[in-house]
């Protein structure tokens, strides 16, 4: 890697979804939880500059600060084992980033590599939603080493979800797989089970797009109860059937880049 806060990061892995509100941020970071689970050294970057929520959904106190290494470098803040990093940990949160792209892009440069990650195994990338500045300066500056696409089973979803696979592979990163999030819903009720966004969708894209169906997960109230309360369902429910399913993905996307060699990822660019 270029640069050298970097280079004692195995793998990096961007999290990301062609729609917003399809559940990536909390996807990302059970999927983190997960992978730290299964006994790797992960870190954690909050990449969408606008809405960041993963110092909420891992329990970090508002108002918390990275300490300093020194004048350019920051210490990540630890949480549940994970070392993680966003920009609610330099600004209030309470403010509005009313930044143009080049602002936003130099933003998350910083909080990539003025961070001081240490030895990681996995650092996980929770990328905002789209294809604009933060996924162009990830693709010019940093050797990703795959990607994991987010989705429901809804039809603009996964129309939207095709459009950043295709990004992904123009710039040459594998895309390791996709998550069906809020695949069904069972009434706490009645027990009776529905897919109320659609059925068989990303198991359509991760067979057009010659990649693989990582997990699905269900539409439930305690999913997204644990994360607004800072502990994320792999932490709070570890035994849990949900956990489970995040700890096969993580054992998948491990054992997919250990079958792909330790070379590291591409280092990917748009073009001369």
């Amino acid at each position: 890697m270029e640069n050298p806060v970097l280079e004692s990061v195995k793998h990096v892995v961007a999290v990301a979804s062609g729609k917003g509100g399809v559940g990536k941020s909390t996807v990302t970071v059970n999927l983190a939880l997960a992978m730290a689970a299964e006994g790797h050294r992960v870190g954690l970057l909050d990449a969408d500059i606008y809405g960041p929520s993963q110092a909420q959904m891992l329990g970090i106190a508002p108002g918390t600060r990275p300490s300093m290494v020194d004048d350019q470098t920051m210490r990540p803040v630890e949480a549940h084992g994970l070392k993680a990093m966003s920009m609610a940990m330099l600004v209030d949160i309470e403010t509005a980033m009313v930044w143009r792209g080049p602002m936003v892009s130099g933003a998350f440069q910083q909080l990539l590599t003025q961070t001081e990650w240490g030895e990681l195994d996995y650092l996980f990338i929770d990328m905002p939603p789209g294809t604009g500045d933060i996924q162009l300066t990830l693709s010019q500056k940093v050797p990703v080493t795959g990607s994991v696409i987010v989705t429901t089973p809804q039809d603009i979803a996964l129309l939207d979800a095709r459009k950043g696979i295709e990004m992904f592979r123009k710039v040459n990163v594998p895309v390791l797989g996709v998550v069906e999030n809020m695949s069904l819903h069972t009434c706490s009720n009645c027990g009776h089970t529905e897919h109320i966004f659609g059925e068989g969708g990303g198991e359509k894209i991760a067979a057009q797009y010659d990649t693989e169906m990582l997990g699905q997960l269900p539409l439930a109230l305690s999913i997204r109860e644990q994360v607004d309360g800072g502990r994320p369902t792999v932490v709070a429910e570890p035994e849990g059937d949900v956990a489970m399913t995040f700890r096969r993905m993580a054992s998948r996307i491990d054992e997919q880049l250990a079958a792909k060699g330790a070379q590291g990822g591409p280092s990917i660019s748009f073009g001369e």
